[in-house]
């Protein structure tokens, strides 16, 4: 069966995802074998060793058990769910219930990760947790790239003197860290984006939910982003490219573009893409079709 995930190239990484407002958001960035969100559990997420949850709400969490129930049953690594600290004893009590009804245990392993606190997935790349405006426990996340590099003034040292330096104990380098891919979740605007770890982050996936001009109550209500709110977020950006996510289904890809356009500058305009916009003369698959919208951009 062909996946429902759309697979793009941005900003030189590569991102997989579906992401419809009130249905199911998943982010998979494979080369860095970590995922945001879970969704309904795709194949393409229950592969990566660790998904990186932003909430609780069942579009974004409802493959947890899926996810460390199939990894069980394929035969691989338990797998591993970041998460916020108040969510991961009612993710163990959730797996504990699945046991129950499955009739054995899967194996998992829950991690909590507190706004401002670092998860190491490999060898130089870190996952930051960050507090977004979603309301109970929410996190935002930013995968990280730390460099070690030598301190300038010690850039005309030769290797002996370098050695030399190290083994009375000098520091002779200092850490560089490489905002590489931001994801906000769901989110209404908030502090977060003044972060530089966000705002200067190579790829950032940022939510804008509502589009009708009688929704703006709706959005502030369930703190998500309107379409109105855009100019001014965008504003405080310096991300070379924005990923627009979570499009509620009474949008139109094609209205929501136009939208957008209309909104933004050129400058703006030009840095962003819509996760689920599909190329040009690609179809959309049946369940993905509402009224007025094609596989087309608009």
């Amino acid at each position: 069966m062909a996946s429902r995930l759309l697979d793009k190239r941005i900003g030189g990484h590569r991102i997989q995802g579906y992401t419809r407002a009130g249905e199911e958001s998943v982010i998979v960035l494979p080369e860095m074998n970590l995922a945001f969100d879970v969704g309904r559990g795709p194949s393409e997420a229950v592969s990566i060793d660790y998904i990186c949850l932003t909430h609780g709400h069942m579009d974004h969490a409802a493959g947890v058990a899926y996810y460390f129930s199939q990894r069980c049953f394929i035969g691989i690594s338990p797998g591993c769910v970041v998460a916020h600290p108040r969510l991961i004893e009612p993710l163990r009590r959730l797996m504990d219930v699945w046991a129950l009804i499955e009739g054995h245990p899967s194996p998992h392993r829950l991690v909590a990760l507190a706004p401002g606190e670092e998860f190491e997935t490999r060898r130089g790349l870190f996952v930051r947790g960050f507090e977004v405006n979603h309301g109970g426990p929410c996190l935002g996340f930013s995968v990280i790239e730390r460099r070690r590099k030598l301190k300038s003034e010690y850039a005309d040292y030769s290797g002996p003197q370098l050695v030399e330096l190290k083994s009375k104990g000098v520091q002779i380098t200092r850490d560089l860290d490489l905002p590489l891919i931001a994801y906000c979740g769901d989110t209404a605007a908030g502090e977060f984006l003044d972060l530089d770890y966000v705002r200067n982050a190579q790829v950032l996936l940022l939510e804008c939910t509502f589009y009708d001009p009688d929704h703006v109550k709706r959005a502030r209500v369930g703190k998500h982003i309107h379409v109105n709110d855009l100019p001014a977020i965008m504003g405080r950006l310096r991300n070379p490219h924005v990923v627009i996510t979570h499009v509620t289904r009474r949008t139109a890809l094609a209205q929501a573009k136009r939208m957008l356009k209309a909104k933004l500058g050129p400058e703006d305009w030009q840095r962003m893409t819509l996760m689920m916009d599909r190329p040009r003369g690609s179809k959309a698959r049946p369940e993905e079709v509402v009224p007025g919208e094609s596989g087309a951009p608009g």
